[in-house]
């Protein structure tokens, strides 16, 4: 079975802009989710596998794991998750944007020990966040109707197609398959573990999760395509109170 890559879960199921964009609710078909009682049936599922697994071992994870060794994993998933978003700028002709990401990706894995230290970002060398998905946006294929997928949340019939050229594109995807599988495993702990936070918020703002998610992200994606503007993600790793949850 093959995976997309973890932190493609999160960045799906807990988008910044649902922090941003108004709630969503009222009980009027939307012509971009025509599958939305299927939609919502998957959106129940992956909110219970959430909710009883991914959460738990997430808040075990901030607990257990030092802060700086968090961070350290943090870094070498974002350094690998660079070369597909790379290759993505150069598909799209965004060439001083891959040549930015190349740099990136050499900087970080030479001088910050395959990533674990991110010596580009302090340099001035820009993170950017592309996908397959975009590229086929930047080309004109319409996005077609919103899809939750299982496991892995908000999509569309465009985004999903371009998980699987993304995957190919990721250099884990060529690791053993016992590492590989290890890999994929961290990555997604630690990502679900950034985002609890955006989690308990969204808890608070939200009337209709469903479609609060589904707007936000369908709003994103609109941004992202709009001259390759981007919305930053926010810094979710700590509350009010300078704590971060799960820790005690």
């Amino acid at each position: 079975m093959t995976h997309p890559p973890p932190r493609i879960v999160a960045a799906l199921l807990l988008t910044p802009s649902v922090l941003l964009s108004g709630c969503a609710t009222g009980t009027q078909r939307d012509p971009t989710d025509p599958l939305e009682p299927l939609n919502r049936a998957t959106f129940r599922f992956n909110d219970t596998l959430d909710r009883h697994i991914a959460q738990p071992v997430a808040r075990t994870y901030n607990r257990t794991v030092p802060r700086f060794v968090r961070t350290g994993v943090d870094n070498f998933f974002s350094n690998l998750g660079d070369v597909p978003v790379m290759l993505n700028d150069f598909a799209q002709l965004r060439l001083m944007d891959g040549m930015n990401d190349l740099m990136r990706v050499a900087v970080n894995s030479t001088f910050g020990l395959l990533g674990v230290l991110d010596i580009a970002t302090p340099a001035g060398i820009a993170k950017h966040n592309q996908d397959f998905g975009l590229t086929l946006g930047h080309y004109g294929v319409p996005a077609g109707p919103y899809l939750v997928l299982p496991l892995f949340g908000p999509s569309t019939f465009r985004d999903a197609a371009g998980f699987g050229v993304d995957q190919y594109a990721s250099p884990v995807t060529y690791a053993k398959p016992a590492s590989r599988n290890t890999l994929w495993g961290v990555d997604f702990v630690s990502t679900r573990a950034r985002y609890l936070n955006a989690t308990n918020l969204l808890e608070q703002a939200a009337l209709d999760r469903y479609l609060f998610v589904r707007d936000a992200y369908l709003g994103r994606r609109r941004t992202q395509l709009d001259a390759g503007k981007e919305t930053p993600l926010p810094d979710y790793n700590k509350d009010d109170g300078g704590r971060e949850d799960g820790e005690q």
